[in-house]
């Protein structure tokens, strides 16, 4: 804690130090610094593993005796106090269900509500000291920020464990280090202590500590692997074995959480007639086929995927959503911990989770929310597999939606160079018509036109270039209000002249008769969310935007939306579009505010959290469908269609609804989130020769 000396508390401070020539100077107590009333009595400090220096269980000691804290109700304002009851200056996150392992003795605080500005844990609200009904599977944890307090000094210093960790784990190929491809799959195992890297004896070596090894490696299982080659080849080389007595039940997501036991410095003696562990990995379907093993994977069959991440900026990492009915939704982080996220983490092709997140860290997800209080033994092949409630309404918001990071290979991707620079000394373009859908590892990967370059001139205005970011926004159509709003208006062409300047009516609207007659619009109101971790902002700035005059706005992107009729084929019988002249902030969640408005020449954009809402009755909310005959069709929408404004999915931005048109009266039914790229961006992209996928399946 800050020392705090009488002086600084009291105006009679100030008159002991007018008198008193020592204070003329740095104070320098002989005595240790006075604790501040409310924490008096209190030490804090981190526990647990794995963890860095500044984040760990949470473990206060009152009476002498050590205990930890329950996660109900726990939030980061709580975290921030007790971050800077540990000396750090805030917090950036916190931890549930006893990620950082579970603690022991008493759980001293339970229901703890704090506002982020108290000055001591003791003045937030709580069951009171000792009273609580959790266990220490609940046991809460902070991440603080690496940023000590000024001048914090006392004995309320962080404690960490004196036992040896392992740190991490690695496969080492018996042969052919380096030359073998990536991700590494089967190999020696080597775990890193602070003294370097070490093996592990095979004595008592199970299925259990592979998967274990494997999950942590970015691999969803393991398999049996032929250790009599591997104790043949032993026998012809050197050891350094460091870790020893392995017990992993398989749940575990790291190796530090099983039994184990590390050597000691003087013992001569180590694993007497064994063997390095060897483990062998099965690779998840996004990284097989770098690991020579996609026909294999190919071969097994595929079930309707049931379980999806969305929001994240990386492979393995997002919002978890769950199929039911027909219906995507989210689940709630109630008991949501590792054992739940590396279920799911496994269940789509990656390792073990590395974090259980909570509280919308990935964004908040609409419409339903499907499962609640998550029971998984860490064992089950699906979430759906794992004990749960059926939620009600009631129960859980999106605030509460949960989400994960998953293990993933290392394929050394990162240590290949990209290189982004001034083209104006480019010779050459050797890539062309690169059609990626997110989920490739490198750009080989896309699709492309291969070796025939449709562009040959080179030079700034030919070459593509990136603006990288960790968040992005992602934006999602409420399908179910174009359902529930569309209508057909005979429309007197008196009143279009706005929007026949503004390209909103079809061709022959230029040869109609002007101004008598009228055209027949299908109308819809369009609610768009940023489910993201950013705004979404016009990709152009203001200084930038076109002014028309005729509706009296401004223009930040040309294309905001695209607005098909098609037929059940995919054929374009009638099309409109939305320039984005009003991108704001129509309503938000309860716990957002509103950034952006359009009067007044203001910024432009979609603050996260909220939507942007074109009613119906607006000009251009529309397709003008004058020209269209009797028949069933399909009703497509499509957001950022051209794809000029960064998102972490574009998965969600197409729509499509069935529609039956009798000449009279329109339905429109079975609105649903489509396909991310419309079939008018297919064409575009097949009007090049040469095309070539190297995407992997």
């Amino acid at each position: 804690m800050r020392p705090v000396s009488v002086w600084q508390r009291s105006p009679w401070g100030l008159l002991l130090c007018l008198l008193c020539s020592s204070c003329l100077g740095s104070p320098t107590p002989s005595t240790p610094p006075e604790k501040r009333a409310g924490s008096q009595g209190l030490r804090f400090r981190l526990a647990g593993f794995p963890r860095k220096p500044f984040e760990g269980r949470v473990e206060i000691q009152r009476a002498g005796e050590w205990g930890t804290i329950c996660d109900d109700d726990f939030t980061l304002q709580a975290a921030h106090v007790l971050c800077r009851e540990l000396g750090f200056t805030e917090a950036t996150g916190w931890t549930h269900s006893a990620k950082y392992g579970p603690g022991t003795g008493r759980i001293w605080l339970d229901n703890l509500s704090c506002s982020g500005t108290e000055q001591s844990v003791t003045e937030c609200a709580s069951r009171g000291w000792g009273n609580s009904d959790c266990t220490h599977d609940e046991d809460a944890g902070v991440i603080c920020k690496d940023q000590r307090l000024p001048g914090f000094s006392d004995s309320n210093v962080i404690e960490v464990e004196q036992q040896l960790q392992v740190e991490e784990v690695r496969l080492r190929p018996a042969v052919g280090w380096g030359r073998r491809p990536l991700p590494v799959t089967e190999g020696l195992v080597e775990v890193k202590l602070p003294d370097g890297w070490s093996q592990v004896c095979d004595k008592g070596w199970s299925a259990h500590n592979s998967r274990v090894v494997c999950g942590m490696l970015g691999f969803p299982s393991e398999k049996r692997v032929n250790t009599a080659f591997y104790r043949l080849l032993a026998q012809r080389q050197q050891h350094s074995f460091g870790l020893h007595g392995v017990a992993c039940v398989g749940t575990e997501a790291h190796l530090s959480l099983c039994s184990l036991e590390f050597y000691r410095a003087n013992d001569t003696t180590r694993c007497p007639g064994g063997a390095p562990a060897v483990v062998s990995c099965v690779p998840g379907p996004l990284y097989a086929a770098s690991s020579g093993q996609k026909k294999q994977q190919q071969s097994k069959p595929q079930g309707e995927t049931r379980v999806r991440l969305k929001g994240g900026a990386h492979p393995g990492e997002g919002r978890v959503e769950v199929l039911k009915a027909s219906t995507w939704g989210t689940v709630c982080d109630r008991k949501w911990d590792l054992q739940a996220a590396s279920v799911v983490c496994r269940e789509l092709g990656f390792g073990s989770a590395r974090e259980a997140l909570s509280g919308a860290r990935m964004g908040q997800g609409m419409g339903a929310i499907h499962l609640s209080e998550v029971r998984c033994s860490g064992q089950e092949p699906s979430l759906w597999k794992c004990p749960h409630k059926n939620i009600t309404a009631e129960d859980c918001s999106h605030s509460q939606d949960a989400g994960v990071r998953c293990n993933l290979p290392y394929t050394g991707v990162e240590t290949k160079e990209t290189w982004y620079w001034d083209s104006g000394n480019t010779t050459e373009v050797v890539m062309s018509g690169v059609r990626c859908t997110g989920s490739e590892l490198s750009l080989d990967q896309c699709a492309h036109h291969g070796t025939h370059v449709a562009c040959k001139r080179t030079g700034t205005r030919f070459t593509a270039g990136v603006i990288c970011s960790e968040t992005a926004s992602d934006l999602l159509l409420h399908s179910a209000l174009v359902q529930e709003t569309a209508y057909i208006e005979d429309r007197p062409l008196h009143m279009l002249y706005c929007a026949a300047e503004e390209n909103c009516l079809a061709r022959s609207a230029r040869s109609a008769n002007w101004p008598y007659g009228h055209r027949r619009l299908l109308r819809f109101s369009s609610q768009i969310h940023n489910l993201g971790r950013a705004d979404f902002r016009p990709k152009a700035g203001r200084h930038s935007w076109v002014w028309h005059e005729c509706h009296g706005h401004y223009h930040s992107m040309d294309i905001f939306t695209h607005y098909d009729i098609l037929t059940p084929n995919g054929t374009k019988v009638a099309e409109g579009h939305k320039a984005s002249f009003c991108l704001e902030d129509t309503e938000c969640q309860e716990d957002v505010s509103k950034r952006y408005e359009c009067a007044n020449f203001g910024e432009q954009g979609i603050t996260v959290g909220c939507w942007d809402l074109y009613r119906h009755d607006i000009d251009c909310q529309w397709i003008d469908i004058t020209d269209v005959k009797p028949g069933n069709y399909i009703l497509q929408v499509v957001i950022n269609p051209n794809f000029e404004v960064a998102e972490s999915d574009f998965t969600n931005n197409a729509m499509k609804c069935n529609c039956k048109y009798d000449g009279h009266r329109i339905w429109v039914h079975n609105c649903h989130i489509g396909d991310a790229f419309s079939e008018e961006a297919n064409r575009r992209f097949e009007r090049y020769p040469g095309q070539t996928s190297n995407q992997i399946v």
